[in-house]
């Protein structure tokens, strides 16, 4: 038996379902009860429950892509802030190889980048990599930072929410699964695509965002708003799981 409806709002201790479901992330079992362990959303899988956090730390894994700003340089590798309780560096060997060169010639404290986390070791160092297509540098722009879980309701089913920012606001739009955002394009649309992305952040557990955001994006650009239609999907873990796949 089940207690909660999917995409319900709970907090620690409130009790989920009984021993009929299989308790997943966010969840413990005990005394044949599921209960959720933090405040998050409910999200209901065939016989699978689990809690989706609303308010998370970026913990970084093996094959993300993340966006990183330079806090410091040392003899051998840059330090990193990739907005993680885990502090990010990248070598100077990744970058000049055997070379023995001024790191800051290349990247400067300040710098911000995008990048693949390579490894994550026992005491919290994440060692990143530039090796990859759209890896580097960014030059200009913006950078918004956003709830890491929220980041999959940001991307949208097969990439439809991020790409209608994009199209709409013709401006470059990069997501990092740490939940930093890098955008770039006139200052105006800039702003524009800033305020969206806020948005989506505050309502990303509610349904009917994609048709909200469309609304949104008319608005702040002028433009005749367009007919209301259905949304593709109301199903927040098929929004996530495709978001999931696009940005990796």
């Amino acid at each position: 038996m089940i207690f909660v409806e999917d995409k319900e709002i709970v907090i620690p201790g409130d009790i989920l379902a009984d021993e009929d479901y299989h308790a997943g992330r966010g969840t413990f079992k005990e005394n044949n009860k599921i209960t959720s362990s933090l405040v998050g959303l409910v999200a209901i899988r065939d016989k699978n429950i689990s809690v989706i956090p609303l308010q998370s730390k970026y913990i970084p894994k093996r094959g993300d892509v993340v966006i990183g700003e330079i806090t410091d340089i040392r003899f051998s590798m840059w330090n990193l802030d990739i907005n993680s309780p885990y502090s990010g560096i990248l070598p100077a060997s990744d970058v000049f190889g055997k070379e023995k060169r001024d790191l800051s010639k290349a990247f400067n404290v300040g710098d911000v980048l995008f990048l693949r986390v390579v490894d994550v070791d026992e005491v919290k160092k994440v060692k990143l990599g530039l090796k990859g297509r759209g890896l580097g540098k960014f030059r200009g722009g913006i950078l918004i930072n956003i709830t890491p879980t929220k980041v999959p309701r940001l991307i949208g089913k097969k990439g439809s929410m991020i790409n209608m920012i994009k199209d709409e606001t013709r401006c470059e739009v990069t997501v990092g699964q740490n939940g930093v955002v890098w955008v770039k394009g006139k200052p105006d649309m800039e702003r524009v695509a800033e305020k969206v992305i806020n948005m989506i952040e505050e309502q990303a557990h509610t349904s009917g965002l994609t048709d909200r955001v469309r609304n949104m994006l008319f608005e702040l650009l002028g433009k005749e708003k367009p007919l209301e239609k259905q949304e593709e999907t109301e199903e927040t873990g098929e929004e996530e799981e495709d978001g999931e796949e696009l940005i990796q």
